[in-house]
C-alpha cells in the first residue's frame, strides 16, 4: 500500500489524518510553535546550583531581572542541606524569560547554573 508524501510527513510512517501540509517547513514549524508556546511561564527551574546556595543568594542573583515573587531551594529532607536545584517565580512571563535567557550558562557561587522554564507539577 502506497503512502501519499503528506501522510508521511504528518504521521512519519504510519496511515493517519492530520492536517493539509503543503510543505515540510509548515509541517514542522506548527508544533514546535506550540511546544515553545506551552512551555513559557513565569516559572523558572535553576539547576546546577552550588549546595552552599541558598534562597536569599539565589533571590539576589536573579532581582536585576524582575519583580520576584518566590524562591524556593530544594533541600534533603534529613540533613537540610540543597540537594543543587530550586525554582524561581517571576511576576510576569517577560521577566523570566529575560532572566532565562542572562542567567543561563552564567556562574553563581562557583558553578554555571542551568536555566529553563519549570514545567507544571502531575
Amino acid at each position: 500500500m502506497a503512502y501519499s508524501a503528506q501522510a508521511l510527513i504528518c504521521g512519519w510512517g504510519r496511515k493517519m489524518r492530520c492536517s493539509m501540509a503543503r510543505d515540510f517547513s509548515q509541517a514542522f514549524s506548527f508544533p514546535a510553535r506550540r511546544l515553545l508556546v506551552r512551555f513559557a511561564s513565569s516559572k523558572l527551574f535553576i539547576g546546577g546550583l552550588s549546595f552552599d546556595t541558598n534562597e536569599t543568594a539565589l533571590r539576589d542573583a536573579f532581582a536585576e531581572h524582575g519583580e520576584i515573587v518566590q524562591v524556593k531551594v530544594i533541600c534533603d529532607r534529613m540533613s537540610s542541606k540543597s540537594k543543587g536545584y530550586g525554582f524561581v517565580q517571576f511576576s510576569s512571563q517577560e521577566e523570566a524569560a529575560m532572566a532565562l535567557q542572562k542567567m543561563h550558562g552564567e556562574s553563581l557561587d562557583g558553578r554555571n547554573i542551568r536555566v529553563e522554564y519549570a514545567e507544571k507539577e502531575g
